[in-house]
């Protein structure tokens, strides 16, 4: 098999960017990687850019590089698709780096899945299943802002590219000659059109465990206080935990204390905020708790009951049926969450419904046979 170069190309100038991206722009697909760092920071500092077209793999100092324009317009293209592999992480740099995320895309990860590959496979494990070649992964946890880079993290780097779009080719004709596609293209728009979605800090709460043992009152309060919390965090970059922890926020909602001492010795709550911040905390929850109950937040839903496991087994039993016709795994068709969610939609009135993402491609596949399963139960 022939394979493009994996030399690192330096790239530090922005002329020598700009020539590559008006390459670039003319050619159908790009593999492109990031490096980072966020050990102690909110967002995810760009420490490198890496570029593979099938002629060399390319690494873009964000350190050195004054001008990232002709780099943002390809990420952009809409005539130049972007190949990554598991692009949740690799959208945030350039959001935060940038101010744009890639469109298009084509997640290699998700296409493996769905192309019966194997779930959630990593980068260095799909090369070895799709090209029988090992890449090395022993730089994964370097000091990416260093310079200069170590000619092993170069070459780590570049590696990181460089098999993308042999990958990519042949997951291309696999699942177009299994009518897979659309399904991946569908699923990679959706990844898309999440990076885009901004942050909705009123929210934020319902990521908490344990919030539905909670009432609405202590839901209102628990609300406020993530919403603070990730407002916070990102004003002053740094991790959520370690300005404050979940179990701290929790446990302030559940028993609304007043005083700075009945705060102090909550599990995840930090000297350092518990001095800066305390007396803000109690103001917080003392507002929140003049809130009339109509005005707070409706109780979350608890846990299914055990009654509802007999459906759960016959939805999950369906689905591998269906997953191992379809050489998939069941986790590429329905997640937990859809499952739960089915179930919930029709626990009072049994007017059951399938959420957004059962309504796709995958309602035909998956979707309609759990319904039929679940309305008939």
């Amino acid at each position: 098999m022939s394979i493009i170069p994996s030399e690192p190309i330096w790239v530090t100038e922005t002329a020598e960017l700009e020539r590559l991206c008006e390459r670039w722009s003319q050619q159908a697909a790009i593999a492109v990687d990031t490096e980072f760092m966020r050990s102690t920071t909110f967002f995810p500092i760009a420490a490198l850019f890496q570029v593979g077209d099938g002629q060399g793999c390319y690494l873009l100092d964000p350190l050195s590089i004054d001008d990232f324009s002709a780099f943002t317009a390809i990420m952009t293209n809409p005539e130049v698709t972007k190949v990554l592999h598991s692009c949740s992480e690799d959208m945030e740099v350039f959001q935060t780096f940038l101010g744009i995320t890639p469109s298009p895309v084509f997640d290699t990860q998700l296409a493996a899945a769905i192309a019966g590959k194997g779930f959630s496979l990593g980068y260095a494990r799909l090369v070895e299943v799709m090209l029988g070649m090992e890449v090395p992964k022993s730089e994964t946890r370097s000091d990416w802002l260093q310079r200069p880079l170590s000619q092993p993290q170069l070459q780590y780097a570049a590696l990181d590219v460089a098999y993308l779009l042999v990958v990519y080719g042949l997951l291309l004709k696999q699942l177009k000659e299994s009518d897979r596609l659309s399904w991946v293209e569908a699923d990679c728009a959706d990844l898309v059109a999440q990076a885009e979605q901004g942050i909705d800090y009123d929210q934020m709460y319902l990521k908490i465990k344990s919030a539905w043992k909670l009432n609405r009152p202590q839901l209102a309060t628990l609300q406020a206080l993530t919403a603070w919390r990730e407002e916070q965090a990102r004003e002053r970059d740094i991790p959520r935990n370690r300005l404050i922890k979940e179990r701290a926020l929790w446990d302030m909602a559940r028993y609304q204390p007043t005083e700075l001492k009945q705060i102090a010795g909550l599990e995840g709550m930090t000297a350092r905020t518990l001095n800066a911040d305390g007396e803000h905390l109690l103001a917080i929850i003392a507002e929140q708790r003049q809130k009339p109950v109509a005005e707070c937040p409706e109780r979350l839903p608890k846990p299914l009951p055990p009654e509802q496991g007999d459906l759960m087994k016959a939805l999950k039993q369906y689905t591998r049926e269906t997953a191992d016709k379809l050489v998939i795994a069941p986790e590429v068709l329905v997640r937990k969450k859809d499952y739960e969610d089915l179930i919930r939609s029709g626990m009072e009135n049994r007017d059951y419904s399938l959420n957004d993402r059962l309504s796709g491609w995958r309602r035909e596949v998956v979707g309609q046979g759990l319904l039929d399963i679940a309305r008939q139960w």
